[in-house]
């Protein structure tokens, strides 16, 4: 158990909207003590678990609901105008970049969950975003790799 446990918590903190990379990599690495290597891909795939559940069951969701109940068509038609309308232009000039470099910012309210949320309400192909956010998550994951290690580093000199 003592092998397993570490491994986990490390996971399922990578799926936490909050916590996602920027909590999971230092918590593998610097309380967990795990190898670099092995934290950072649990902490990817760990990340990009409810990517995959947000990118391909919102749609049918939000459509049922559209179908439903008239006060979620109002708002997500609402939702999508509105964001389209005032962001769009920005988003196709940068297109595939855009979503890459807004996940790849490891900064609270940015991320993986927020970057498929955008990629939903922007209407990019389930594909094509998950593809984008993945090479964003693995940005952030060695912005945040080299940032734990360098801390880890500079706790052993200190205290060693």
């Amino acid at each position: 158990m003592d092998f397993l446990l570490p491994r986990l918590w490390t996971f399922l903190t990578a799926m936490t909207p909050v916590g996602e990379l920027r909590a999971a990599i230092p918590l593998g690495l610097l309380e967990f003590e795990l190898g670099t290597i092995e934290t950072f891909i649990i902490a990817v795939i760990g990340n990009m678990v409810p990517v995959l559940a947000i990118l391909w069951i919102l749609e049918p969701v939000s459509d049922f609901l559209m179908r439903k109940f008239n006060w979620a068509n109002r708002f997500f038609t609402w939702l999508f105008n509105r964001t389209r309308k005032n962001h769009s232009k920005r988003f196709e000039r940068y297109q595939g970049f855009a979503l890459i470099s807004f996940v790849c910012i490891p900064l609270p309210v940015t991320g993986a969950w927020t970057g498929a949320l955008i990629a939903y309400v922007f209407g990019i192909p389930v594909k094509k975003a998950l593809w984008q956010i993945l090479v964003g998550v693995l940005i952030a994951g060695i912005i945040v790799t080299v940032i734990a290690e360098t801390a880890g580093y500079v706790k052993f000199i200190t205290v060693g």
